[in-house]
């Protein structure tokens, strides 16, 4: 089995469905004996570019080990899902199982912290 990296754009308006569409995936990888290494959702992000008149798209990204005929289910799968705005399957050498760097920015970033005019109000009434 060779080892693969997926990322697929979905349209922001299907942000609700994305768990199920990954559930759907996930299960047909696992069906047919292949493994998932890391499953990232990135969320809502901004796109570099408009595509299709569209400014953000919901990220998710997956490493996974399969046959090559699961990945062309896949590709069927996204390339008949209108959902899907995008999609890349690269090849990889090796399961890459470690955050991404875009994962471990999310962790990294500290809370906001309150606004000065919001945090005097607040003062103030206390």
């Amino acid at each position: 089995m060779r080892h693969y990296e997926i990322v697929v754009m979905v349209h922001p308006d299907q942000s609700e469905q994305v768990n199920g569409m990954v559930e759907r995936y996930t299960a047909s990888i696992t069906e047919a004996g292949g493994t998932i290494h890391r499953l990232e959702d990135w969320g809502r992000r901004q796109l570099a570019y408009p595509i299709n008149k569209l400014h953000k798209a919901h990220y998710v990204l997956m490493n996974i080990e399969a046959e090559q005929t699961v990945i062309d289910e896949l590709e069927t799968a996204f390339r008949f899902n209108d959902a899907v705005i995008r999609n890349m399957i690269m090849r990889t050498k090796a399961a890459v199982t470690e955050a991404s760097v875009v994962a471990k920015a999310k962790e990294e970033r500290a809370p906001r912290a309150p606004r000065p005019e919001f945090a005097a109000e607040e003062t103030a009434e206390a």
